[in-house]
């Protein structure tokens, strides 16, 4: 589980725990932001922010004067909510940030040595090419050595044009050279990797500088290693004086302790976060919207970016149908196979089930992403030795028998408590799937509009 992860499962558990209470009072309520102040402490989030979020919660929520047969857990909780928002929000709508299609893009990234720059300019890339844009990189980094194989290597693997030199030295011309070219190639996105340093030197901020002004960027991104915590604040700020940057994406935040001191270090100076980086590989990279990151932080899902993953990955011919059939509550085995197989090309699993509603981390089984896949694929063998009666009713009582459930053990080469978890994950999926489609209030007919 990650740190971020444990995070939410704190402050979660100490505003759950306020429902055994007899009476919410001031005491009850002092108990629970102690809790939800040591769990932001402990994911090095700085001791001011954590005496201010929790003076502004007390602010919100006046338990003497609250109105009798309102909702106090719900008050409380909705103050919780509002805060953290607060504390991560940079007050820019990252939806301004986003890249519009009929206008070509240069940006530009930025950051440390080591913060996971050249890596994030692939991810970035591949997100975008993932929703018909035409990306390619452009390696502007001759300081590292390495850098323009490490660029090339990673291109090539996500099949993405790329442009650098072995011989030419100076970062501005070759830039130049590169954005010209993908320019006269029609790519609408063009990505500058420029070099990083191992700390904030003059050279690097006018090397920045340079290279900014030989290619005009439309967008400037820093990329900050989240592992640095609290100092993120400092170095957010650095960056932000020198050279103009539009937005920020934070890397390494698969676990480490000083995720949240990141994160809200980068939110104190008002720098918009747009993007997490959740791991190595190409599909553990997350678009950052405040509201949607606090509801999965506390549990309560986030339909929309599940709805985005779907469609992502179901066939479009298929989505209308699927969704409609979920929504209807009519999700047979044969559904839950599809979509079992269409959640194993989402990502991470980790990341995909905390966006639905009611699903946290501690639900997930205990290890690596690795272990939940590999549960998964064991399920659909054992959906795939069911008759076709079996696969196509929504009624899991046919299962009850002993003999069926024998059967099933024997043609899938699984064991019987294998088979009972299935049934058991069955009645989870038709549960939290349908609540799921029904939260995200598609009106009639939008889901096949939403498809297209």
């Amino acid at each position: 589980m990650s740190v971020l992860g444990e995070m939410g499962v704190h402050i979660t558990k100490a505003l759950a725990s306020m429902a055994s209470a007899m009476v919410i009072d001031e005491k009850v309520l002092d108990v629970c932001l102690k809790e939800i102040c040591t769990a932001l402490l402990q994911a090095d989030v700085n001791v001011k922010q954590v005496m201010g979020l929790r003076s502004g919660i007390k602010k919100r929520v006046n338990i003497e004067q609250l109105a009798a047969g309102l909702n106090k857990q719900r008050v409380i909780e909705k103050a919780v909510f509002d805060e953290l928002c607060d504390m991560l929000d940079s007050g820019i709508d990252p939806k301004k940030l986003e890249l519009k299609k009929g206008k070509a893009a240069v940006v530009m990234f930025v950051g440390l040595q080591g913060s996971g720059k050249t890596t994030t300019c692939t991810k970035y890339a591949y997100h975008y090419k993932k929703k018909g844009f035409k990306p390619a990189l452009v390696c502007a980094d001759t300081f590292r050595a390495g850098a323009f194989d490490q660029l090339k290597q990673n291109a090539t693997k996500a099949q993405i044009p790329f442009y650098g030199s072995y011989k030419e030295t100076d970062p501005a011309i070759i830039s130049q050279q590169g954005v010209a070219r993908f320019r006269e190639e029609g790519c609408n996105l063009i990505i500058v990797d420029t070099s990083g340093r191992h700390k904030q030197e003059a050279s690097l901020f006018e090397e920045m500088r340079q290279v900014a002004a030989a290619v005009c960027p439309d967008l400037v991104i820093f990329v900050m290693d989240g592992s640095i915590g609290q100092a993120a604040f400092d170095q957010a700020k650095a960056f932000k004086d020198s050279v103009e940057v539009g937005a920020v994406i934070i890397t390494k935040m698969d676990g480490h302790a000083k995720g949240g001191g990141a994160l809200s270090a980068v939110g104190a100076t008002k720098s918009p976060i747009i993007f997490l980086g959740t791991g190595e590989h190409m599909d553990q990279f997350e678009a950052f919207e405040t509201k949607r990151f606090v509801q999965r932080l506390l549990g309560k899902g986030d339909v929309t970016g599940l709805m985005d993953k779907i469609q992502d990955i179901i066939p479009e011919d298929k989505q209308p149908e699927l969704l409609d059939t979920i929504s209807k509550g009519n999700v047979t085995m044969r559904v839950l196979k599809d979509m079992f197989e269409s959640v194993l090309e989402m990502g991470p699993m980790s990341q995909m089930m905390a966006m639905i509603p009611g699903f946290n981390s501690s639900m997930m089984p205990q290890g690596n992403d690795s272990n939940s896949q590999m549960m998964i694929k064991r399920y659909i063998t054992i959906i795939e030795s069911m008759t076709d009666k079996e696969m196509d009713i929504s009624n899991v009582k046919i299962f009850a028998e002993p003999s069926r459930v024998s059967r099933l053990s024997r043609g899938s080469g699984r064991p019987p408590h294998e088979v009972h978890a299935l049934l058991e994950s069955y009645k989870h999926y038709f549960k939290y799937a349908t609540q799921a489609i029904k939260a995200a209030n598609l009106p009639k007919g939008a889901r096949a509009r939403r498809a297209r």
